[in-house]
């Protein structure tokens, strides 16, 4: 199958690059030019695709200013409205496009399946509401459509497990504030079996939660780390802290969200990482 891929250089992009390529796959990896070039441009890049995945996305893990929270939003919002503007000029069109949202829809106070409303207001429930929006347009185009919310990727060699295992290995490393707040996750290898799985299931389309059974709290979250490791994980670090480094970007990162996947295991999808025990069990192997 040819199948064209943006953000194929991050986390979730080289793992599933590489995952596709090994089953034979042949992909067509559009940089940022490709995507921000005239529309009949992009168009004639996707000639001969049969699907589409849109992973772009500016890396949320940065200092956020007025200007990098613009960036973080193009390079969502319309990355996936110029790849559904470049679908609509096509006389052939993929079978399925695949865009990605994130826990940013919903706020802190519940636990959120697909049949719940987005909710989150702010500048992340503008971004996912606008971004999932973008999405819909490639549906209204008679293209098979999933929008996958992500919640937080857990892996060894990338997203923030790349950046939390240095402290906790050395004992430094505890909750973000005082813990309570939600923490829904997925492995890595769960993440690309999804991805792959939609693949080979026509039947599926809409909104899917791509998040393990086992949600938890930041508090847990850290002590599971730090037994697993066999370090202490006790050291909080404060709100203060988080400003300091990412500025407006602070309070999301700091904040959380139960994320509830019902509709990908009601597809006949099972979790191999089903507990964050396991989960963290293969991260920390080795190490």
């Amino acid at each position: 199958m040819k199948i064209a891929i943006t953000g194929a250089t991050g986390f979730v992009g080289r793992h599933l690059c590489h995952a596709l390529e090994n089953e034979g796959h042949q992909l067509l990896k559009l940089g940022r030019s490709e995507v921000q070039a005239e529309t009949a441009l992009l168009a004639e890049r996707l000639q001969g695709c049969e699907t589409v995945i849109n992973l772009a996305g500016e890396n949320i893990a940065r200092r956020w200013t007025e200007q990098y929270m613009q960036a973080l939003y193009d390079s969502r919002v319309l990355t996936t409205r110029a790849l559904v503007q470049a679908i609509r000029l096509l006389e052939q069109r993929p079978g399925l496009f695949i865009s990605t949202s994130a826990l940013g829809a919903f706020d802190s106070s519940g636990r959120y399946s697909e049949a719940d409303a987005p909710n989150a207001g702010g500048f992340f429930g503008h971004l996912t509401r606008d971004w999932e929006q973008a999405a819909r347009g490639a549906e209204m185009l008679g293209v098979r459509t999933l929008i996958f919310r992500l919640s937080l990727v857990l892996g060894r060699d990338g997203g923030m497990m790349k950046q939390l295992l240095p402290p906790f290995r050395l004992g430094l490393g505890g909750p973000v504030g005082d813990g309570s707040q939600p923490f829904s996750w997925i492995h890595i290898h769960d993440l690309v079996r999804a991805y792959r799985f939609a693949l080979d299931h026509p039947e599926m389309e809409g909104v899917y939660h791509l998040s393990a059974p086992d949600p938890t709290s930041n508090r847990e979250f850290a002590r599971a780390l730090g037994r697993q490791l066999h370090r202490p994980a006790l050291l909080p670090v404060p709100l203060f802290a988080l400003k300091l480094r990412f500025g407006k970007g602070a309070d999301a990162l700091a904040s959380g969200q139960y994320l509830i996947s019902e509709r990908l295991p009601e597809a006949g999808f099972h979790f191999q990482y089903d507990t964050l025990a396991k989960a963290l069990a293969e991260i920390t192997s080795g190490l």
